[in-house]
């Protein structure tokens, strides 16, 4: 096998060194790169050698940059001031800053989808971004704990996906809950064995710090939401995706933040529109989950009335469950209806609570 000479290698060990030694607040001169390629790679280069290869680089395109400091020397033949000029404080500049390395570890690290290996594996990967002291900083960094259940086949799942809506095709798997036995189970068909789900995909998406494929179970008509962890044993079939104007709800194309807007909790089901009364106070939060697509005037000093042109009722029933000490869902009167009666049953369970351990409540 042919084995490279290191001279040959040079231009690549001194982009290696940039890569891994500099950035805007940490540069580099022509004697410091020297210094780590003889500490590093156990190579001797002369200082024009490694000015020559870093020429090379800013010429082929690396986003190389450097200070030039203009000085003045006496000329040894005629004895007149030569003006000069002096290359130094090299760095490499890197294709994510910081912040935006940042924030991709935290997208990981909020993600309960992927295993604790992988994640870390992930992190590491994106820490080599940037330079080594990048990496000194982060080193604190830790995802959840090893006992939040994840799956090990979310990539393999994703790859699949990936391919089946570029090429129009449907995808079959099993789909799977939890047990008591805090494992995953294939969900069962009406004759109790474990049912193969033949699925035509047309977007994966994140939300709420899970990963979701939005299709169509093909056996039905209406958008179906699946949890990408929760998927085993996807196969990439041959058979077309059925078109998506034949999906109830999709009827006029597939918009993914009309849909993620909609869709705050990724149910499935109908969507309408929502009225509701919310304290002043709570403006934030509203805003957060429906956007700024929505409609607010005052109703007295604090309370303010929303209206969401259009949301997953199913899931505006669950939103509304959650912020109940500082909402009252006004429109329609059919949701309206359904809040009441889940907070009937709330208090109802804290009753027979009660009278089953009165004592236990009393002294609580």
């Amino acid at each position: 096998m042919y084995t490279a000479q290191p001279k040959k290698l040079l231009i690549l060990q001194i982009l290696d060194i940039l890569r891994k030694h500099s950035d805007e607040n940490h540069r580099l001169s022509q004697k410091e790169i020297a210094d780590l390629l003889e500490k590093e790679y156990g190579v001797t280069a002369e200082r024009k050698a490694v000015k020559r290869n870093l020429m090379d680089l800013i010429e082929y395109g690396y986003p190389i940059e450097y200070d030039e400091i203009k000085r003045s020397t006496a000329n040894r033949v005629t004895g007149e001031m030569d003006d000069t000029s002096k290359l130094s404080g090299f760095y490499l500049a890197h294709d994510f800053s910081e912040g935006e390395l940042r924030l991709l570890i935290d997208g990981v690290l909020s993600s309960r989808q992927l295993p604790h290996q992988q994640s870390q594996s992930l992190i590491k990967k994106l820490e080599g971004l940037a330079s080594r002291y990048f990496s000194v900083r982060v080193r604190h960094v830790r995802t959840l704990p090893e006992s939040v259940p994840r799956s090990q086949q979310v990539f393999l799942n994703i790859e699949i996906l990936d391919e089946a809506i570029s090429r129009n095709r449907q995808v079959e798997f099993f789909y799977n809950e939890y047990g008591l036995d805090k494992k995953l189970h294939p969900k069962l068909d009406k004759y109790n064995r474990p049912r193969r789900y033949v699925v035509n995909p047309f977007q994966m998406a994140a939300a709420n710090g899970r990963y979701y494929l939005i299709g169509n179970d093909d056996f039905f008509s209406e958008v179906d939401h699946f949890r990408i962890e929760r998927i085993s044993d996807m196969h990439l079939l041959e058979t077309a995706r059925k078109p998506m104007q034949d999906v109830t709800g999709l009827e006029k194309g597939f918009s993914l933040p009309r849909h993620m807007a909609e869709h705050i909790y990724m149910f499935s089901g109908e969507s309408g529109r929502v009225v509701f009364r919310a304290k002043r106070f709570l403006l934030n939060d509203v805003i957060d989950w429906f956007g700024t697509d929505i409609t607010i005037k005052a109703d007295g000093e604090e309370n303010v009335i929303v209206t969401v042109a259009s949301v997953n009722l199913q899931a505006m029933r669950k939103w509304a469950l959650q912020y109940s000490l500082y909402t009252e869902i006004l429109e329609p009167a059919g949701l309206r209806e359904g809040v009441k009666e889940d907070i009937r049953m709330s208090a109802e369970n804290y009753r027979m609570m009660l009278f089953s351990h009165p004592e236990k409540e009393k002294n609580s």
